[in-house]
């Protein structure tokens, strides 16, 4: 009996031609689509691919699902300690967009620092002709930085950091053997003694608004905050204030709390530099995580083995 594999989302082709040939597919560009579904249709699917969502009422409209394949290194929007409690493995896209993730966040450390966007707008307004030299910035060189998640994207941030001979330190919830950085139990404390603060940690509720007042205080007017984490890891709240009330130097952002609606103070804001959470979004990255998606279907419905479990599904079997 041929497998029945629903795809969320609009993904690039080759995904769906490659899924094609080895399963039954049911498409459903939108979400919105899935309520369409027929009582039939939803008791054959056997197989998500979704990007980054898959909550708890969706998981239980499919009796047969086995594998939640997701698009994406961060699945906050995946409930995959309940797809656990029902043996249901979840996957997801990690490690091939560890590189441009990284790059991104340089991207927007430089951007920020150096006034990119402010120096563009000089120069176009005929500024520099009618007032001379822009104003001068600050150089990333030295600077002592402080990663908030040092996992695979961390430490490729903080190794793409060495070149600017930064020294770099770190929090994350446990310590980690092996690496070359200072841990900082307290993030309070990390942020009182960095020049600039780089989230790249998990979302979800253990980190909401991890980067609080509190944080936003201690890295103070002369910090800087970079997020290419989760929006909802920074108090989105308090930073626009921050930033406001220059309590806050600058900040490069990528993600959101509410994506794609993000505050319009920031809009007016020569101090930050925003970009519509496209840290992985490369030709290159996007299809890599595209065939990883794919090949966790494939190899878990033809050898009961997938690729990239997430930790919560680690211990099932065939992860």
């Amino acid at each position: 009996m041929t497998t029945n594999i629903l795809t969320i989302g609009t993904f690039f082709p080759s995904v769906i031609s490659d899924l094609s040939k080895e399963f039954e597919i049911v498409e459903c560009p939108e979400r919105s689509d899935i309520e369409k579904l027929s009582a039939n249709q939803c008791e054959h699917i056997e197989g998500l691919a979704t990007f980054g969502w898959a909550p708890k009422d969706l998981i239980e409209k499919f009796p047969r699902l086995k594998l939640i394949s997701s698009f994406g290194v961060g699945y906050d929007g995946v409930d995959a300690d309940f797809a656990a409690s029902k043996e249901i493995i979840v996957t997801h896209t990690p490690n091939v967009l560890n590189d441009d993730v990284a790059n991104t966040a340089i991207m927007l450390i430089l951007a920020t620092m150096r006034r990119l966007i402010v120096q563009d707008k000089y120069l176009r307004d005929g500024r520099w002709v009618k007032e001379g030299n822009a104003p001068l910035t600050t150089s990333i060189r030295g600077k002592k930085v402080g990663i908030v998640g040092l996992g695979r994207i961390g430490e490729a941030i903080a190794e793409k950091l060495s070149v600017f001979q930064c020294e770099t330190v770190y929090h994350s919830r446990n310590k980690k053997e092996g690496v070359p950085y200072t841990y900082y139990g307290n993030l309070v404390e990390m942020a009182k003694e960095c020049d600039l603060l780089i989230a790249i940690t998990p979302g979800g509720p253990a980190t909401n608004k991890l980067i609080n007042r509190d944080v936003i205080e201690a890295l103070g007017p002369q910090g800087t905050l970079i997020n290419v984490a989760r929006g909802t890891v920074v108090d989105e709240t308090e930073m626009v204030n921050a930033l406001q009330d220059r309590r806050l130097g600058a900040a490069g952002l990528d993600v959101f709390e509410d994506e794609p609606n993000v505050p319009e103070e920031l809009f007016s804001m020569e101090n930050v530099v925003l970009t519509p959470h496209v840290a992985s979004a490369t030709w290159e990255t996007r299809q890599a995580m595209s065939d990883l998606v794919v090949a966790n279907l494939v190899s878990y419905f033809s050898k009961g083995k997938v690729e990239t479990p997430v930790p919560e599904c680690a211990n099932l079997t065939g992860a």
